[in-house]
C-alpha cells in the first residue's frame, strides 16, 4: 500500500503544458491534464490510493510498502528521470519523462530496462478524474486501453499485457538484462478519435536533445552552475509553452504547516513570481523566455490595466474563483483542499514595482522594443499617482486587515523610479519632473513612516513593531545604498528577530501574532526565497563570508534532484509548501550570480 511521500521525496518531469510528480518508489502521485490548471487524473498526492496514482517498479507484496529506488537521477541537464532499484533477483531501471509538445497529446512516457537479473514487476495504473472523484470507464479499444469520463480521455499503450481488477489496470511481467518495455499514457478530448500511437524510444531521444539544446544557451558558467542550470529546468518547465505564463507552482495545496489549513493553488501565473523570473532568465542567457513572458504580460493586461491583478491564468484569464475540494483528505491530513485563488481579487500595490521593474530590466538588456510595453508602463504609473498612499494586502497575501506595508510603498518608488529612467532615456514621453516629485514623496513618506529610529530599522508597515522579511529588498532595489545605517539596521533586525535556530528566515511573526495579520490560524516554515535574500543582503554589506555560508546551507535542503518548495520546516527538518517552487529558485539563481560576481565562494 503507497501512502504519499514527504515532498521532498518528489522528482518533478513536464512538457511545458503541465507536470507530474514521481514519487522514490515509482509511484505517480499528481498529474493534471492537458494543463497544469487542469483536474488531476492522479490526485492521491492529496489523498490515498483512492483518488488516483501509477506505480511501476519491482514486484512486492501488496501488504507492504512498495520498495524506494535505490538511486534516482536525471539524465545530464534535462528532465529525464532515471529511477534504478536493486532487488535480490537483480537490478532494474525506470526511465520517466513527458515530451515537449506543440498542438500533439499530452504523453508521460515510463520505459522499463534490465539491468541485470531478471526482476518481476507490476504496473498498478489507477486514474480517477476530477481530482480522484470519477472512475472513468475503461475498455478496450483496437488492443488499446483507454478510460473516458466526460470530455476527458486518457490512453494506455504498452506491449506488456495487461489486466482488469478492482478498478485498477494492472500489467505483471520480467525484465531481462537490456530489454525495455515503454508504457505511455496520452490525453485526449473524449469526442476526438483516438491519438496516434505513441513512439516512446523517439520521444525518449527528442526530449534529451531538446533539453540538451536548451541548456547550451545557459551564460552562466560559475561554481554554482549545477545548482543553477537545475533550477533554470526547473522554471522552464513551469512555464506553459503556448502563452509564455509561468505557474508559481505545478501544485496545488501542499502545506506551509503540515496539518494546518495554510493549503493554497499555485497553477497559476503570480506577475510578482513571473517578474522575477523574467529577471533570472535574462540575466542567464533566455531571451526568448524573457520575450514570451513580456507578450504574455501585455496581453493578459491588455485593455484594463488599472485593474491589475496580482494573477491570471496561465494563458491570461481573470476569473479563479476558490473551491474546496472536501472529498480529498489533503496532504497527510491537511485540509482545505483548495482549487483556485481568491487571492486573485486583492489589491498589492508591490506588484506595479515588480512588473515595471521587469520591463526596465527587459529593456535594459536589448530585448527588442516593444511600443505597447512603454505605454502599459505609463499607465502603471498613472494609476500609482492616485493610489500609492492606499493600504493593501501586501506581498504576502494576507487575509487580515489591508495595511500601509512599507514593502507596497518601497516597490511603488521603484515603479516610478524605473519609468523615470525610461523617460530620461528618450524612449518614452511623460511629466518628468511631475514623477520627480512623486518619487521623492514616496521616499520621504516611507523614510518617515515606516521607519523606527528607536531599533533602526524599518518597520513591516505604518505604525507597527512587527519586522518582515521583504524589507530586504529595500537594498537590493536602489531604495537605499547598502551601507545606509537604515538598511544595515534594518538586515541586523531581520536576522535577529526573524531567524529559526537552525539559520532560516521567516517571513514574518505568525505564531504569537497578536494583531492577526494573516487573518490565518497555525504557523508556518521558513520562507526559502527570503532566506536567499537574506544571503543577497549579507554579501551587499560586505559579510560575503557570511552570506556564502548561509547560501550553501540553503542549497544543502535541495532534495537530491536539487528541488525546492516554498518554505522549510526548521522544527521537522523537511520541506512544506508547493512543490517546486518558482519563488525558492529564482533568488537561488540571483545569489549564486551576486556571489559569483563578488567572488565570494569556495570550499
Amino acid at each position: 500500500m503507497h501512502v504519499a511521500g514527504r515532498i521532498e521525496d518528489y522528482a518533478l518531469i513536464g512538457d511545458m503544458q503541465t507536470a507530474a510528480l514521481v514519487c522514490r518508489d515509482g509511484t505517480v502521485d499528481w498529474l493534471c491534464l492537458p494543463r497544469f490548471d487542469s483536474h488531476a487524473i492522479f490526485a492521491g498526492l492529496l489523498g490515498t490510493e483512492e483518488h488516483g496514482f501509477w506505480r511501476l517498479g519491482p514486484a512486492y507484496d501488496p501488504q507492504a510498502q512498495p520498495p524506494t529506488a535505490a538511486r534516482r537521477g536525471y539524465r545530464g541537464d534535462s528532465l529525464v528521470l532515471e529511477s534504478e532499484w536493486d532487488t535480490p533477483r537483480g537490478t532494474v531501471r525506470v526511465i520517466d519523462f513527458m515530451p515537449p509538445r506543440d498542438t500533439d497529446a499530452p504523453q508521460l512516457v515510463r520505459i522499463v530496462e534490465g539491468v541485470s537479473g531478471r526482476v518481476p514487476m507490476r504496473s498498478a495504473l489507477r486514474m480517477r478524474f476530477s481530482y480522484g472523484r470519477v472512475v472513468p470507464w475503461v475498455h478496450k479499444v483496437d488492443n488499446r486501453t483507454v478510460a473516458v469520463a466526460g470530455p476527458d480521455s486518457v490512453w494506455l499503450d504498452t506491449d506488456a499485457e495487461t489486466f482488469g481488477k478492482d478498478l485498477t489496470t494492472y500489467s505483471d511481467f520480467t525484465v531481462s538484462p537490456g530489454e525495455r518495455i515503454a508504457f505511455t499514457i496520452s490525453w485526449q478530448p473524449s469526442h476526438k478519435d483516438q491519438p496516434a500511437l505513441p513512439e516512446p524510444e523517439n520521444a525518449l531521444e527528442a526530449t534529451e536533445e531538446f533539453w540538451r539544446e536548451w541548456v547550451e544557451h545557459c551564460t552562466y558558467h560559475g561554481p554554482y552552475r549545477e545548482a543553477v542550470v537545475r533550477s533554470l529546468i526547473t522554471l522552464k518547465a513551469l512555464t506553459y509553452a503556448p502563452t509564455g505564463g509561468i505557474v508559481a507552482a505545478p501544485t496545488t495545496s501542499l502545506p506551509e504547516d503540515v496539518g494546518g489549513s495554510r493549503n493554497w493553488d499555485y497553477r497559476f501565473t503570480w506577475l510578482r513570481d513571473a517578474a522575477i523570473t523574467l529577471s533570472s532568465l535574462l540575466r542567464t542567457g533566455y531571451r526568448e523566455e524573457a520575450r514570451a513572458w513580456r507578450e504574455w504580460l501585455l496581453r493578459a493586461v491588455a485593455g484594463d490595466p488599472e485593474n491589475l491583478q496580482i494573477m491570471y491564468g496561465i494563458a491570461g484569464e481573470r476569473e479563479l474563483g476558490e473551491t474546496e475540494l472536501d472529498w480529498l483528505p489533503g496532504y497527510e491530513g491537511s485540509t482545505p483542499v483548495r482549487a483556485g485563488n481568491g487571492a486573485a481579487n486583492q489589491l498589492q500595490l508591490d506588484v506595479y514595482g515588480e512588473v515595471t521593474e521587469a520591463l526596465h530590466l527587459a529593456h535594459m538588456t536589448g530585448l527588442a522594443r516593444n511600443d505597447y510595453a512603454s505605454l502599459l508602463q505609463l499607465k502603471l504609473i498613472r494609476y500609482l499617482e492616485d493610489h500609492w498612499d492606499e493600504p493593501d494586502e501586501g506581498i504576502w497575501e494576507v487575509r487580515g486587515p489591508r495595511r500601509h506595508f512599507v514593502h507596497s510603498k518601497v516597490m511603488a518608488w521603484v515603479a516610478v523610479d524605473r519609468t523615470i529612467k525610461l523617460l530620461e532615456s528618450g524612449e518614452a514621453d511623460g511629466p518628468l519632473e511631475k514623477w520627480r516629485e512623486l518619487r521623492d514623496d514616496i521616499h520621504r513618506d516611507v523614510c518617515e513612516k515606516g521607519y523606527d529610529p528607536e531599533r533602526n530599522t524599518f518597520t513591516q508597515s505604518y505604525g507597527s513593531k512587527e519586522l518582515d522579511a521583504s524589507l530586504l529588498l529595500i537594498p537590493q532595489m536602489g531604495f537605499l545604498p547598502p551601507d545606509d545605517k537604515r538598511v544595515i539596521g534594518t538586515i541586523e533586525a531581520i536576522q535577529r528577530e526573524l531567524s529559526t535556530p537552525d539559520g532560516f528566515i521567516l517571513r514574518y511573526p505568525t505564531a504569537d501574532d497578536e494583531e492577526n495579520l494573516d487573518g490565518l490560524e497555525g504557523d508556518e516554515g521558513a520562507f526559502l526565497a527570503c532566506s536567499f535574500w537574506m544571503a543577497d543582503d549579507l554579501a551587499m554589506i560586505g559579510r560575503v563570508d557570511e552570506a556564502r555560508k548561509l547560501f550553501e546551507k540553503l542549497l544543502a535542503l535541495r532534495n537530491d534532484l536539487g528541488l525546492l518548495a516554498e518554505e522549510w520546516d526548521s522544527a521537522n527538518q523537511r520541506q512544506v509548501g508547493n512543490f517546486p517552487q518558482a519563488f525558492s529558485h529564482v533568488p537561488l539563481i540571483d545569489t549564486a550570480l551576486r556571489l559569483t560576481a563578488s567572488g565570494a565562494y569556495g570550499g
